[in-house]
């Protein structure tokens, strides 16, 4: 797949700037306390990664992974744990990093999942919401953009085979 066949939804620049916005808000919040961040791989790593960056405070990072997409564009509605977290989230502060949430249904299993492991708090944060493909309900704390009924990948989500990840953009296929 070449530039010609996409076309930017949400440029770098403006990625940045909220996620430098939303970092100065967690700042505040978890200010004194020592939280987990924990990126829902694969999409979520970019988010979170620039996004540790510009929070100051105390925190671990872990990681889960969790799959419901497979190499198609549109979730199959079966979600698969892929990589477990390792430290203990019993008493602790954990916020969950998310790239987009389309169904709801990967992150329903993964917020039942970490609040099974009795947190103290859990604090949901996503970068993308696609509202309109909603199947369940799903608790979230803050959301960056929202965006179209499309598929879009670029800034950590990939494209149709995995690919594209590298984008510094978020893009979308051309209607």
């Amino acid at each position: 797949m070449n530039d010609t066949d996409w076309e930017v939804l949400i440029s770098a620049d403006r990625i940045q700037e909220g996620i430098r916005k939303l970092g100065a808000e967690l700042t505040e919040i978890y200010s004194g306390k020592k939280i987990i961040v924990i990126p829902l791989l694969r999409g979520g790593f970019m988010f979170a990664a620039d996004l540790v960056r510009y929070m100051d405070v105390d925190l671990q990072i872990e990681f889960l992974g969790a799959a419901s997409y497979g190499e198609q564009t549109q979730s199959s509605g079966e979600v698969r744990l892929t990589l477990d977290t390792t430290l203990p989230l019993s008493g602790r502060d954990v916020l969950l990093v998310e790239d987009i949430i389309d169904t709801g249904l990967t992150l329903a299993y993964i917020q039942k999942l970490i609040k099974s492991r009795n947190p103290t708090s859990l604090r949901t944060i996503v970068l993308l919401d696609k509202e309109i493909r909603r199947k369940v309900a799903v608790e979230v704390n803050e959301c960056i953009f929202s965006v179209p009924d499309r598929f879009v990948f670029g800034y950590g989500l990939d494209s149709p085979g995995g690919f594209d990840r590298n984008l510094p953009d978020i893009v979308a296929l051309k209607e």
